[in-house]
């Protein structure tokens, strides 16, 4: 054991997982790169949980936050004007589509979710929240509560009653056999169903265009506008939480609640805006993000220089049309990785934009095996690319590289996972 990973085990809390059975140090990085302090260099897929969406040592950004740092200003609190915030709010405004939208800035995803449900929850008067199985949006009490992950759900009380519906689980026993539209079908039923006998009274439903720590499991195209008409019809509030689908990382929709035609109540936003820098907050109709009768502040929320960072991130996502970019190279990467499909341990190859996963399962019992992902996070750590794990079942390997990746970066990854999973392969 290293003498820094026994000091983090004394002073850090034992749920606080670390990657790998040698866990790393990361102190240097630029580009899609960085490197360990053994010295060895990698190439980043998964971006400090999908949040460096620019890389590492952007100079863009570097030479915002030099600037706000020149003028003395790290915090004023948000009892003062700070110019940067009412800037960049006037930008997501516009950017999310939402009529006559308001924005509220945290530091976290947490935070974000934690607000939009205080303000769906006051506005109908309800404590009742529709939730997807297998979602994941944050580790406090209340985003706890809505998550439908237990691997991630310290525990069953809860300051909301929450409701779970289907949407990302086409391939269970229950659904498999039927098409895409059948199973959107069923799952409107089911939505009418719950509304019909256990949820007099909804505040709001909270979904993520595409599940993340859930392993990337994607409703089909089409599903939340089903489930909107649905809830439209009942007054029933519903809010996109696109901290890891945000900013066109999806490829095909600036925010990924796009590729559903959908335009929400609200969205909850974090992670990739600040490229590392503490950023979240949530853009809302303007009545909605209005309607709390009682004074609130995000002390640094919205501060000076993460509000900086914010907006040069922005800017450089806009300027290069990173959209367009995450379309390209995670259609390089995804493309090639469906080759994997033809393994017996694997169920699985699916992506949207640069984000994309790939199923691990028992090629004797077809399980989900989080034995074998852990030995391809392994392996692809061997071979100098680092990737992610998640799934509810932990089986998952899930990638977010930079938005902002070459094409030749991509093929690198791409072969070194077909190389990692099929060495894997080669011994389960």
């Amino acid at each position: 054991m290293s003498e820094l990973l026994a000091r983090h085990r004394a002073v850090m809390p034992s749920w606080l997982p670390l990657y790998y059975e040698s866990p790393l140090e990361i102190v240097s990085g630029k580009g899609a790169r960085v490197t360990d302090a053994e010295g060895r260099t990698y190439l980043d897929f998964f971006t400090g949980i999908v949040t460096n969406m620019l890389g590492y040592d952007v100079a863009e950004v570097r030479e915002a936050v030099e600037r706000q740092l020149a003028k003395g200003v790290v915090h004023t609190s948000t009892l003062y004007l700070i110019r940067a915030q009412v800037e960049l709010a006037e930008r997501i405004a516009r950017l999310s589509g939402i009529p006559d939208a308001k924005v509220f800035f945290t530091n976290s995803g947490t935070e974000a979710n934690e607000t939009a449900l205080l303000l769906a929850t006051h506005a109908r008067g309800s404590d009742e929240v529709l939730a997807l199985r297998g979602s994941y949006h944050g580790r406090s009490f209340g985003t706890v509560a809505v998550t439908g992950n237990r691997a991630w759900k310290n525990s069953s009380l809860s300051p909301l009653n929450v409701h779970y519906l289907h949407g990302t689980d086409h391939s269970s026993p229950a659904f498999r056999n039927l098409t895409e539209q059948e199973y959107i079908d069923v799952c409107v039923a089911d939505l009418r169903e719950v509304l019909d006998t256990a949820a007099p009274n909804v505040a709001c439903l909270i979904a993520e265009p595409v599940q993340g720590v859930g392993g990337f499991a994607m409703p089909p195209d089409g599903l939340y506008a089903a489930y909107k008409e649905v809830l439209d019809e009942h007054g029933i509030l519903f809010v996109s939480d696109e901290v890891q689908t945000g900013w066109g990382r999806t490829g095909t929709s600036f925010f990924g609640i796009g590729n559903h035609g959908v335009t929400p109540d609200a969205m909850t936003f974090a992670k990739g805006l600040g490229n590392g820098f503490a950023v979240g907050g949530v853009v809302a109709r303007g009545d909605l993000m209005d309607g709390l009768t009682a004074l609130g502040v995000a002390t640094f929320g919205g501060n000076p220089v993460s509000m900086a960072a914010a907006g040069a991130t922005l800017d450089y996502v806009l300027e290069h049309d990173l959209q367009g970019n995450a379309l390209r190279q995670g259609t390089t990467v995804v493309e090639g990785l469906r080759a994997l499909r033809e393994l017996d341990c694997v169920r699985d190859v699916r992506g949207k934009g640069l984000m994309f996963a790939i199923e691990m399962v028992d090629p004797a019992t077809s399980a989900p095996s989080s034995p074998l992902a852990g030995k391809v996070l392994e392996a692809t750590r061997e071979r100098g690319l680092l990737v992610g794990k998640g799934g509810v079942h932990g089986n998952v390997l899930r990638m977010a590289p930079p938005l902002n990746l070459t094409t030749e970066e991509a093929a690198e990854g791409r072969d070194i996972l077909l190389d990692a999973v099929r060495a894997v392969a080669d011994h389960a």
